[in-house]
């Protein structure tokens, strides 16, 4: 049954993103080539699975829900980069800038995140309060509080030594910052209750660190050529990861007590949230 509704959630919106007018254009080729790289889209089917936990139609907040993969592809093609993180390859293939160079990569990025808010901002979204809402919790996610705030603090933390509390704070909002957003845009726009919102805010906060321990992970034991990029690359800019504080095995005890947090905070769904709560487990098997 994961798999099915999984796949179902994968084909709108890969249908959706093949229907965007994307035309010859430098520009335009160089935001679909990294957009059509073979993600997980963890984030858009986080948002339409929270829709259809509370009640609501996943399609009906399919392009708001879309928006949240083009802000997280325009933040790989920034973080890979040579002044950031300086992979050559992003999913098995060569990264945006190694193809189309690094001021067209640095373009295409802030292209993205731009489209992206022009897709929230369509009329067609939802009510006006609740799109209102959204289009701010999602600036405050991508910005200087979240997922680039978080970047920052990860890059200036490389080469030194970090405890536990300052490394979550580092994945909370580099990683976790858009996957809470993301739950809250599919409950917030499909109808939730509060206590429905703050329970997928919740789940997926602890959905979010799970994410990032299971990449320091891969980082140390994954096949590069299932992760689709060099594994190792933590260990080489020196990047206080869990399993460089903690150890391997005890970056595999936090990982399942961040999915044994995320499991908790679903009871208010009961079967409703079977897909979120089968989702946390994807996380925590996945190998790339």
């Amino acid at each position: 049954m994961f798999k099915e509704t999984f796949q179902r959630y994968i084909s709108m919106i890969e249908q959706f993103l093949a229907q965007l007018p994307w035309d010859k254009e430098l520009l335009n080729q160089s935001m679909y080539y990294s957009l059509i790289g073979g993600g997980k889209r963890i984030r858009p089917v986080l948002a339409l699975a929270s829709a259809e936990a509370v009640g609501g139609d996943p399609q009906a907040i399919l392009s708001a829900a879309v928006s949240l993969e083009l802000i997280h592809t325009y933040s790989l093609i920034h973080d890979d980069l040579p002044a950031m993180d300086n992979d050559d390859y992003r999913r098995g293939r060569l990264s945006n800038h190694k193809v189309y160079g690094e001021a067209n990569a640095i373009l295409a990025g802030d292209a993205l995140l731009t489209y992206a808010f022009e897709l929230l901002a369509d009329p067609a979204v939802g009510q006006p309060e609740k799109q209102l809402r959204i289009i701010r919790e999602v600036a405050i996610a991508a910005g200087k509080d979240g997922m680039v705030g978080g970047q920052v603090a990860d890059v200036a933390g490389e080469g030194k030594t970090l405890n536990l509390s300052e490394i979550e704070a580092i994945h909370k909002g580099k990683t976790g910052a858009l996957l809470t957003v993301s739950a809250r845009l599919g409950g917030i726009l499909a109808g939730g209750t509060e206590l429905q919102i703050k329970a997928l805010s919740d789940y997926a906060q602890a959905l979010g660190l799970a994410f990032q321990i299971k990449d320091d992970i891969l980082d140390v034991v994954g096949n590069s050529e299932i992760l689709g990029k060099p594994a190792g690359s933590d260990l080489r800019q020196g990047k206080a990861t869990y399993v460089s504080l903690l150890g391997l095995e005890g970056a595999e005890q936090q990982l399942k007590a961040q999915i044994q947090k995320a499991q908790s905070a679903l009871e208010p769904f009961n079967e409703d949230a079977t897909f979120l709560s089968e989702l946390a487990y994807f996380i925590e098997q996945r190998q790339h």
